[in-house]
């Protein structure tokens, strides 16, 4: 089951890197859903080693110096077809998370608890204080 978790991790990875790439050629705020660092997470929550190449990636592919994290509440949790995760689960990837970014050096900045509209509106303020062109 790991060697699967890991090619799962390095499959992530390779579509993580190509994203990153692709949006340098975007103008404006490039905003994603997941990052490189998240394969790190998703290794460290599933007690696999990190292979050295995909930690280096990590380190190499840098996004803006600040990130944002949503955490897991009650009104926006939910288990259905795509969303598999437990309470607990959830609540620990989102943990991992926070400190796989941290330990990379990212600024994490917490989404408020609040209706999707409101979240994107707060996203959309930050990037226009952001002084740096990088995606997010």
């Amino acid at each position: 089951m790991g060697t699967d978790r890991i090619a799962y991790a390095e499959r992530m990875l390779e579509h993580d890197l190509r994203a990153c790439s692709a949006a340098q050629s975007l103008s404006g705020p490039v905003t994603f859903d997941r990052g490189i660092p998240d394969v790190l997470g998703y290794l460290t929550l599933c007690g696999l080693p990190v292979p050295p190449s995909i930690a280096a990636a990590a380190k190499a592919a840098r996004y803006n110096a600040r990130v944002f994290l949503t955490p897991c509440w009650d009104e926006i949790f939910t288990q259905d077809t795509e969303r598999k995760q437990s309470r607990a689960e959830a609540e620990a990837t989102c943990a991992v998370m926070r400190e796989t970014y941290t330990d990379l050096g990212y600024e994490i900045t917490e989404l408020p608890r609040t209706n999707i509209a409101s979240r994107a509106d707060f996203v959309c303020a930050q990037r226009s204080n952001s002084k740096r062109k990088m995606p997010w």
